[in-house]
């Protein structure tokens, strides 16, 4: 007589986590480029954009070589908006999925949240081995507080993801509102700029936005010299904390609802 196992309810979320994870895999990449594209895109548009400012200030921008001050700027805004782009469509993508009892939205959040911070490793290491290739002189003064930092990013991208999907589970509209609320943040999160370009009258028009935060510090955290005036690893604390706790309470109340609409 055959025995039936049972399954612990960790070890069942690991498993379902795991599927809808290599689930995405195959529908992101399914075409020829694949995964290569996802490195060949934001490489591409760093070295732009190195090129131009390089331009403009000599090679080298507030003690940072600027070809690492765009870097790092643009792989955390990238990174940040990818992420909330994809995981406000996480619940909506997987829907079917959840009439299996075993399968809940915030599995697919996870899966597809972490899909996305695998895939920016990815990046990274690309950049990172381009670097020794072109024998380019790099420097990270600090490289667990900028992990820290990726991390933080991570946290407040997925938190708004989170939100985003909900909500438009909800209100459908909400998602052309919110791709229209994202665009001005690549202009004011400090990848071409740093608050040393900025006079210090204005700086309050900019300095609530916690990425900008998280775009000079990590440039501090790799560059001692490059200073952190303006911003603050305890705003980005509070910040990541808030949204983590007020989109994990938004998720407890309403996923019921917002799967059945």
């Amino acid at each position: 007589m055959a025995t039936v196992k049972k399954r612990s309810t960790l070890i069942i979320w690991k498993d379902v986590i795991f599927a809808i994870f290599l689930r995405e895999i195959k529908s992101k990449f399914n075409d020829k480029l694949g995964i290569a594209w996802s490195v060949i895109s934001p490489v591409s548009f760093i070295f732009l954009l190195s090129f131009i400012r390089g331009k403009m200030d000599g090679g080298n921008t507030h003690g940072i070589p600027t070809f690492f001050f765009m870097v790092y700027g643009m792989i955390l805004v990238q990174f940040f908006l990818g992420m909330i782009e994809t995981v406000s469509v996480s619940i909506k993508k997987n829907k079917p999925l959840y009439a299996f009892r075993q399968v809940q939205p915030i599995s697919s959040v996870i899966a597809i949240a972490g899909f996305e911070f695998l895939v920016k490793v990815f990046v990274i290491l690309t950049i990172a081995v381009l670097c020794l290739f072109l024998k380019m002189e790099t420097q990270i003064d600090d490289p667990i507080e900028v992990m820290f930092i990726v991390v933080r990013v991570w946290l407040i991208a997925t938190s708004l993801g989170l939100i985003s999907a909900l909500a438009s589970c909800y209100v459908p509209e909400l998602d052309k509102l919110r791709n229209l609320a994202m665009r001005p943040i690549f202009f004011i999160s400090g990848i071409f700029f740093s608050l040393q370009d900025i006079p210090r009258e204005y700086w309050h028009y900019l300095d609530w936005n916690p990425l900008l935060h998280a775009v000079e510090l990590i440039r501090y955290a790799a560059y001692p010299a490059y200073g952190s005036e303006g911003v603050s690893y305890f705003y980005l604390d509070i910040v990541t904390i808030v949204l983590v706790f007020f989109s994990l309470a938004c998720y407890h109340v309403s996923w019921k609802q917002a799967i059945s609409r």
